[in-house]
């Protein structure tokens, strides 16, 4: 397994971590961080962290964690295996195992009723796509919900909102993650690969998209949100207020986890988590 940063001090937003092995199915583990809940039978996530498949963030607790702990869940952090020592389907495998584990162990972290769901941010969202599909097409675990944050979805980085971030398909950090991760052509044909572009999308989890106008993938997670409404899969994506900065709030350490957008993500969260509904912004 790839080395990860692992901070051993308390984040001042959240309880100290607990260190697990999650076991992989093959002989092998993969580290992970649990931030329990304080609340019985709480929301228990999978959070799947941005990095271009090849990096993970550094000291500290990433954004999403702290978003998603506030917002009243208990999260299982997973550092799964990166590119490019480690190629598809190897993270997307990681993270499909930590979800039947956490559905295995979610009495002793969070509790017997507690609901289950995905979570990542730019390429952990393509992470927690893809372990959407892989329950789904595997029989389980149970899902209540995908909560993507900017997702890298589509392997071309050739939209238009990835042009204005001066980002395209040769000479920046996500193009080249796609390449260590996908290092063969026919990789990127895979749905697990490139959930975005998968041909069946019915049946998926109710889903939960954040982007925002200054997103570099605002416009893959706008057509994402699209094809899942036109298979009948209930979504609700929003736009939230910039500025944003997305990407760069999954990376930076300490993240910037105070700028106005975090309240609003928070609260939709929250509703989301609770199984209530969740309007989308309007800007």
């Amino acid at each position: 397994m790839s080395t990860h940063a692992m901070s051993g001090t308390a984040d001042p937003l959240l309880i100290t971590p607990e260190r697990l092995s999650i076991p992989m199915g093959d002989g092998a583990d993969c580290p992970a961080l649990l931030y329990r809940a304080t609340d019985a039978d709480a929301p228990l996530v999978l959070h799947l962290h941005a990095g271009a498949f090849v990096s993970a963030p550094g000291e500290g607790v990433p954004c999403v964690v702290r978003l998603l702990h506030s917002a009243g869940a208990a999260v299982m952090s997973l550092l799964y295996p990166l590119a490019p020592e480690h190629p598809f389907p190897q993270a997307a495998e990681a993270a499909h195992a930590a979800l039947a584990h956490l559905h295995k162990r979610r009495r002793a972290w969070a509790g017997a009723a507690s609901r289950i769901f995905v979570a990542g941010e730019e390429a952990g969202g393509n992470l927690a796509a893809a372990a959407s599909l892989m329950a789904r097409d595997r029989a389980g675990p149970p899902l209540a919900g995908q909560i993507l944050f900017s997702p890298m979805l589509d392997v071309c980085v050739a939209t238009a909102s990835l042009r204005r971030a001066q980002a395209g398909p040769v000479g920046c950090r996500w193009a080249d993650g796609w390449h260590d991760y996908l290092p063969h052509a026919n990789d990127a044909l895979h749905p697990y690969a490139t959930p975005g572009a998968a041909a069946r999308l019915a049946g998926l989890p109710p889903t939960l998209l954040f982007s925002a106008a200054d997103d570099p993938f605002r416009d893959e997670t706008t057509v994402y949100a699209s094809r899942l409404r036109g298979e009948g899969v209930p979504v609700v994506r929003l736009m939230l207020p910039p500025p944003t900065h997305f990407p760069t709030p999954f990376m930076e350490a300490p993240p910037p986890c105070d700028p106005a957008w975090v309240a609003v993500a928070r609260e939709r969260l929250r509703f989301f988590m609770q199984g209530l509904p969740t309007e989308p912004l309007k800007n």
